[in-house]
């Protein structure tokens, strides 16, 4: 888990008591108070609006009241009471955090081995069924690379990415200026001013095959520290082409693995779905390492790039032979 979302979650946990305590605070006061700009407040209130009790229906939500430029809680939905973890409540937690520590890349693996820790000892590392919980096994250990990432995160400083991208098959070399980590589907990515394209971008974490954080300070300019994270760069480029693939149920991991978005799921358990790609060479490369399990539907030109490359393969093949 990054800083910045470290320290909002602090802050949205600590904001309800926060408002109980200030009745018909203004915003001006609760910003400056809570050292967020008006903006950020808001979405801070926007966000707890949608979180509360199980059932999430009227009266399970945190509530507020708006009077003209002042803010009262109406209710709190217990967040301004210390939080009770019930057993089978700190064992689902624990699950949870534990599932999320063996994924790499996705969270800080030693934020997450010092919040099981706290859990544990908080709640005796008892099971529902009292029985004592088996000591975990320990996360694997980050790569150095995505390591340095958070660091220059931490600390403030620019780093040195070797970056391998998908979509093109290279690897590349930049500096970046971190902004923020962010986790998007089940993924970490870097968000950093990158100097050579001159913009924001996003960059996966287990995509980063190296990473050296410099001497100098990370300087992305204010518009891009005050913006939102820019999601849309998931979206299809309507700049590159588009591929539409018949995936087999063998493969249909594809669908999670690669930026597919489903088209229709065929009735006999085949999917369509389509790619956007940024070289006819690579997607190419990528069809025929599926054999038989994925095959181009459109466009033409693309099917028969691999009509001819798997043709030529199986000639090779019989010449070797």
């Amino acid at each position: 888990m990054s800083s910045s979302v470290s320290a909002r979650l602090v802050r949205l946990l600590n904001m309800v008591p926060y408002l109980k305590a200030n009745p018909r605070i203004t915003y001006a006061e609760a910003a400056a108070d809570l050292g967020v700009t008006r903006k950020q407040l808001q979405q801070d209130l926007d966000q707890l609006w949608m979180c509360g009790l199980p059932g999430y229906g009227p009266g399970d939500l945190i509530d507020f009241e708006f009077s003209g430029d002042t803010i009262n809680v109406t209710f709190s939905a217990g967040m301004d009471e210390p939080l009770r973890l019930t057993s089978p409540e700190a064992t689902g937690l624990l699950m949870a955090l534990r599932a999320l520590a063996d994924v790499p890349g996705v969270v800080d693996p030693e934020a997450a081995r010092s919040a099981i820790a706290k859990i544990e000892s908080a709640a005796g590392a008892v099971h529902p069924t009292g029985a004592v919980a088996a000591e975990p096994e320990r996360a694997p250990a980050e790569s150095e690379a995505a390591a340095a990432v958070r660091e220059a995160v931490r600390s403030g400083h620019a780093v040195r990415l070797e970056y391998y991208s998908a979509s093109r098959d290279t690897l590349s070399e930049r500096i970046v200026d971190p902004i923020r980590v962010v986790l998007v589907g089940d993924h970490s990515y870097l968000e950093a001013w990158s100097r050579e394209a001159e913009g924001v971008r996003l960059f996966r974490f287990d995509r980063i095959v190296d990473a050296s954080v410099l001497d100098e300070a990370s300087a992305p300019p204010e518009p891009a520290l005050q913006g939102s994270t820019d999601t849309s760069l998931f979206d299809s480029d309507p700049a590159l082409p588009a591929a539409t693939l018949r995936i087999s149920p063998e493969a249909a991991w594809t669908l999670e693995y690669y930026p597919m978005r489903v088209l229709r799921e065929l009735p006999d358990g085949h999917f369509e779905a389509a790619m956007t790609y940024a070289s006819d060479e690579w997607m190419a490369r990528l069809v025929l390492g599926f054999g038989a399990e994925v095959t181009v539907v459109e466009p033409a030109e693309l099917a028969e790039r691999v009509r001819r490359a798997a043709h030529a393969a199986l000639g090779a093949y019989a010449e070797a032979g």
